[in-house]
């Protein structure tokens, strides 16, 4: 009997600040419920009768009497906030010390290393939202061809060019040069390309982004594929996980070409898991402070979902959650250490069960594994909730 499980990380969209955000500056952020109340009420009814209203407190989305799916949230045991963190943790692997960060910029040794590898200088090297600095530092890098060097307040190492100043693979030539310099206390979580077009004044980040990220230990994702059933990672999945445990990707850049390639991805693979972020409600909305947009990208997911539900088989089952939080109402444009939502939903789930809050984001990793029968290495976090949601068809 093949079986499939398809897991969607809507980036960034927690649900409640945990016990320690104020460790973070994050007290009060609560991503989802501030956003629907920006909006004067979101409108979600599919995710609505999947569970998510019995979350509580989501204007425009109440709870239903008898949910369709299997709800609860989840904590992240792991320190930090960022995208690698989240979703290392959710394929079992819980980090001990959080990535290192630069809110000063990158020291001056490590500058001169890399400006001496890829052969020119370079502009920036600041704490700076990635739209803000290339409106800023983009004319002058047009003018001398050095690319931007930024981060945030996640553990990134963010280099911007125009791609018609510096070609797309000398930029990815770049990240991976910073890639091999960044190591021991300089391990960013990870690299990322963020080309742009267009002219001072009117830039465009483009759908080339590409991240390198530092390479995982063993994951529930290598434990799946070693027992022979196929991963298909779309959007930045296979970045995230610098390939491990990957056997197809499908290249996304928005919401709406990751929902195609889902769909692309079920029709192509009969069994395994097929495991995709959609990145737009993070990176066009959540960073950039746009509550009606985010909300928007909610609705348009949540729209799109009963054409997800119709292409899935019986023996399907989905799951939906989040990898960190980014409140779109706060005055910070950052990540915010934030629980996040756990839906499950599909023939095999047993609808209106109330999963409560979960110790560890680990806890996806192990019920996929031990849904698809695989039993996984262990030292490999988390703990199966396939007991609770199972029907027993």
């Amino acid at each position: 009997m093949d079986k499939r499980v398809v897991l969607i990380v809507l980036d960034s969209m927690g649900c409640g600040a945990m016990e320690d955000a104020w460790r973070y500056g994050d007290e009060g952020s609560d991503t989802l419920r501030h956003t629907a109340e920006a909006v004067e009420g979101l409108k979600a009814p599919n995710l609505q009768r999947m569970g998510l209203g019995c979350l509580g407190g989501i204007r425009g989305v109440p709870p239903v009497a008898k949910p369709e799916g299997a709800y609860g949230k989840m904590r992240e045991q792991s320190p930090g906030k960022d995208t690698t963190t989240g979703h290392w943790e959710m394929m079992g692997q819980i980090l001990s010390q959080p990535f290192p960060t630069f809110p000063d910029g990158f020291p001056p040794e490590l500058m001169a290393a890399f400006e001496q590898k890829i052969g020119r200088g370079t502009l920036g090297n600041v704490v700076a939202s990635g739209t803000e600095i290339i409106e800023r530092l983009g004319a002058e890098h047009m003018r001398s061809g050095r690319p931007i060097v930024y981060t945030s307040a996640d553990s990134v190492f963010q280099i911007a060019a125009h791609e018609e100043i510096i070609a797309l693979d000398e930029l990815y030539g770049m990240c991976r040069t910073a890639r091999e310099l960044l190591t021991g206390k300089y391990a960013v979580g990870r690299v990322i390309a963020r080309p742009f077009t267009g002219e001072p004044g009117r830039f465009t980040r483009t759908a080339h982004r590409h991240d390198f990220s530092l390479a995982p230990r063993r994951l529930i994702l290598d434990e799946l594929t070693a027992a022979g059933l196929p991963v298909a990672a779309i959007g930045k999945i296979k970045d995230i996980y610098d390939g491990h445990g990957i056997t197809a990707h499908y290249p996304s850049g928005s919401n709406a070409e990751g929902m195609r390639q889902v769909l692309a991805a079920l029709r192509e693979q009969r069994r395994g898991l097929i495991f995709a972020n959609l990145v737009d409600f993070d990176m066009m909305f959540g960073h950039r402070n746009d509550a009606a947009g985010y909300a928007g990208a909610i609705e348009d997911f949540d729209a799109w979902l009963p054409q997800l539900m119709a292409e899935l088989k019986p023996q399907d089952v989905l799951l939906i959650t989040a990898d960190h939080g980014c409140d779109p109402t706060t005055e910070s444009t950052d990540h915010s250490r934030e629980f996040v939502p756990l839906l499950a939903w599909g023939r095999p789930v047993r609808g209106g069960v109330d999963l409560q809050c979960r110790d560890s984001f680990a806890d996806v990793g192990q019920t996929i594994a031990d849904y698809l029968g695989v039993i996984p290495d262990a030292g490999l976090a988390g703990t199966s909730f396939w007991p609770q949601i199972e029907r027993g068809l």
